[in-house]
């Protein structure tokens, strides 16, 4: 597998000391992070992964099944873990993230730095929503647009729904059917967002069970889709915390050399 195909760089920086893998919300592409760049440090590499089924892969199959495809994204992405590195998902991306990690603990593979989730609750923690990815179109659609991500456009759109609805449902099955399995927590830290109108900060605060490195949380103004209307402060929020938390206090080559080896 070509990791180029999964790996859209909007600015490649070859001299960065970081790089920041971006996982996407359901039914999003790489795009979603092509103006990341303007708002971080040069020393950090944006990394968008580019899943199956979007964008130019769009004749692509989706995955269905969470841990297919992180077992997929543990190949793929190999190439690029030469360095320190740090993950970042919203929504499903939150998922792949978390899992991501312990996948790479599984392997006794270097892990990341530092964990940024966004838009949804600890992965230990019951959805309180209902499952929609087999209801019937209709319905389906209207329990996308409750995610106020869509615009009416394109939820409108026949045409255009017809082929945006596979890889929706496709995506909502990744996070509706993935279940949760008891390990021992990861030992980086990890940062939690929400948007002020979606999850309760207390809900945010399941992530600190999941970690054995620090822990916090923060609430932004919006609704699921914050990390879009809030983009720069949101984005330079994370830029601050990888450059006061490692770039500012890099690791000495033992340590380096510790955590490489999954020590």
């Amino acid at each position: 597998m070509n990791s180029q195909r999964w790996i859209k760089l909007p600015v490649p920086r070859p001299q960065s000391r970081l790089r920041l893998f971006c996982l996407p919300y359901a039914g999003g592409g790489a795009s979603i992070f092509r103006n990341w760049p303007e708002f971080v440090s040069k020393e950090i590499e944006i990394c968008p992964v580019q899943l199956p089924g979007r964008e130019e892969r769009v004749v692509e199959q989706s995955f269905t099944n969470l841990m297919r495809l992180v077992k997929t994204l543990s190949i793929v992405l190999a190439p690029k873990l030469d360095k320190p590195f740090a993950l970042y998902g919203h929504s499903m991306g939150t998922l792949l993230a978390f899992e991501l990690a312990r996948e790479l603990r599984r392997q006794n593979r270097p892990g990341p730095v530092h964990i940024f989730v966004s838009g949804r609750c600890a992965p230990h923690v019951i959805d309180p929503d209902p499952p929609i990815h087999s209801l019937p179109d209709e319905e389906f659609v209207e329990g996308v647009r409750r995610y106020n991500g869509t615009s009416e456009e394109v939820l409108q759109n026949k045409q255009l729904m017809e082929m945006f609805l596979p890889l929706l449902r496709a995506d909502f099955e990744v996070c509706e059917t993935y279940v949760y399995r008891d390990e021992p927590p990861l030992d980086c830290p990890v940062s939690a967002y929400a948007g002020r109108h979606e999850i309760a900060r207390d809900l945010l605060q399941d992530w600190a069970d999941l970690t054995t490195g620090n822990f916090e949380s923060m609430i932004f103004p919006g609704d699921h889709f914050f990390l879009n209307t809030e983009r720069a402060r949101f984005v330079r929020t994370i830029s601050d915390r990888l450059k006061s938390s490692y770039l500012d206090n890099a690791l000495s080559p033992e340590a380096e050399h510790h955590r490489a080896s999954g020590g």
